[in-house]
């Protein structure tokens, strides 16, 4: 494992992790939203390990990370304007953009499809480990299906034996990954919400985004664009029920509805926000944040994912959010996680 402060790190300390990646090896490295198990993008057999490494379907494709808005045009035959103009605004950052893909970018990325998805991080340490190397491909770096890592430890715990490198650079910024937007179709489409919330990419593009039942969380997509789209994800091993609202306004009673609802589950946790812990005295509870700041929230989301897994619990009952700005990630994210959803 390779430590260091993303704010006062050499390059000499990733000059290593930069060899591993152009010898077709893998190395799990830290982003602003989680961490990525990367490849080099442009070979096929290093992007098919990840694959095997983590179990992941075939049919679900990879975002392809780049350190500079340049290498669009390498990897990409047909890039639209609005892209440009999202990139050249949020770049680096959150924000994937699906576009088409160049022949030089192997169908092992895409999942078979003629449309690769591409994003610059906002993380030093990724940007200029793919600087030293090359365009990486990199999902999260997890057991696919399991809760995204936001801390080296969980990647540790999850892949240790199986890479050649995890470069640890403490907790991730954003906590849920980035936001994916099909710009090929008018209007645009949400393919999957993320740490940039939609109403910020229709004030830059002066156009309403479509947002599907599946970006939701709601439902699978019929075919696999981008990650997120189909099969479960982000689930603990643990059944997670998650217990939504058409009205937040009375937290008191929703917190009750809530309650009602977990002590019919024998020894259970809540993940409960700063709001309404209280109302849950003689259960264990995982606090996720305030309400009031759902950056915290987020933050907060898979780490406690992961801890309703070392509870010892029956199950877990997730309290639900209003889906607006990153409520729509956190939703997302509790939906696809979940095992049950209770509708009050």
């Amino acid at each position: 494992m390779i430590k260091l402060d993303p704010s006062s790190f050499a390059e000499s300390q990733l000059l290593p992790a930069a060899e591993v990646i152009r010898r077709g090896g893998l190395v799990a490295f830290p982003t602003e939203t989680v961490y990525g198990l990367g490849a080099d993008a442009l070979n096929e057999a290093a992007v098919r390990r990840i694959y095997a490494v983590k179990g992941r379907p075939p049919d679900n494709p990879i975002i392809v990370h780049v350190h500079e808005i340049g290498q669009l045009e390498l990897l990409s035959s047909y890039v639209p304007e609005k892209a440009y103009r999202l990139a050249e605004r949020l770049w680096p950052g959150p924000l994937t953009l699906l576009v088409r893909k160049s022949p030089r970018v192997p169908y092992a990325v895409t999942a078979g499809l003629e449309t690769v998805a591409v994003r610059m991080p906002a993380h030093p340490v990724a940007l200029k480990l793919i600087e030293l190397s090359a365009p990486i491909a990199a999902p999260s770096a997890n057991i696919s299906g399991r809760p995204s890592p936001t801390r080296g430890e969980h990647v540790v715990k999850d892949l240790s034996s199986k890479i050649e490198v995890i470069i640890d650079g403490g907790e991730t910024l954003y906590g849920v990954e980035s936001t994916i937007i099909d710009l090929l179709s008018e209007p645009p489409v949400l393919l999957r919400p993320g740490a940039y919330p939609v109403e910020e990419l229709e004030r830059i593009l002066g156009e309403k985004i479509r947002v599907p039942e599946f970006a939701r969380g709601l439902a699978e997509a019929a075919k696999a664009l981008a990650p997120g789209m189909k099969h479960r994800h982000y689930a603990p091993s643990t059944p997670l029920i998650l217990v939504e609202s058409k009205d937040y306004s009375d937290l008191e009673a929703y917190a009750r509805a809530v309650r009602r609802v977990a002590e019919g589950y024998g020894k259970v946790a809540v993940l409960a926000t700063k709001e309404t812990a209280r109302f849950y005295e003689g259960l264990k509870v995982i606090e996720l944040g305030s309400r009031k700041d759902p950056f915290s929230v987020a933050r907060a989301l898979f780490d406690a994912l992961r801890r309703v897994d070392e509870l010892g619990v029956d199950a877990a009952v997730a309290e639900g959010f209003e889906e607006r700005g990153l409520g729509l990630a956190i939703m997302n994210r509790l939906r696809r996680a979940s095992s049950r959803r209770v509708e009050l």
